[in-house]
């Protein structure tokens, strides 16, 4: 955990970097991104969801979009999300993406492990193949919108926090399609 995160205000301004582990201990309002990945070739879209590795050391084992990640100081945003497609799910050619939105959150997981972000929302029409990195994911799966929109209401504990703010704008973003 000792990567430099983009350190933001509540504008998504650039105010200086941090080292993940004092971004998440402190916690540092930090740029972030969320993928969600969708195909509507159907009369229902679906949207690529993974769930999170046990080993991660937050929201381990708990349902999330496609992937998600903090850019890289000096990288372009969608170069970085093209990046980490690859690296969580093996997705060499990933779709062109569209920011369709962004929000700010603040979620404490224990003592001294928060989650501040200023978490931009991408979204990009995908039908092909994927492979799990099992040190990212433990498994991933299609999952149709209005089962997971159900879901949600039904089951919201399996879900990671930031996942429960973001997967109302893609659906919604999704049925204005």
């Amino acid at each position: 955990m000792n990567e430099e995160l983009i350190l933001v205000d509540i504008y998504d301004n650039e105010i200086g970097t941090a080292s993940k582990a004092a971004a998440h201990s402190q916690p540092l309002l930090h740029r972030a991104f969320s993928i969600f990945l969708y195909d509507d070739r159907e009369k229902s879209a679906r949207l690529l969801m993974q769930k999170r590795a046990l080993s991660k050391y937050h929201s381990p084992g708990l349902w999330a979009n496609t992937c998600c990640s903090h850019p890289r100081l000096g990288e372009d945003l969608f170069d970085n999300a093209a990046r980490r497609l690859m690296e969580e799910l093996r997705i060499s050619s990933p779709p062109p993406l569209l920011e369709i939105d962004a929000f700010v959150y603040y979620h404490q997981f224990h003592t001294d492990l928060y989650e501040y972000e200023f978490d931009h929302v991408l979204v990009g029409r995908y039908s092909g193949s994927y492979q799990v990195n099992p040190a990212e994911a433990a498994e991933a799966c299609w999952v149709a919108e209005d089962i997971l929109a159900k879901d949600l209401l039904d089951n919201p504990k399996v879900y990671a926090p930031w996942f429960l703010i973001a997967a109302p704008l893609v659906l919604q973003w999704l049925k204005r399609q």
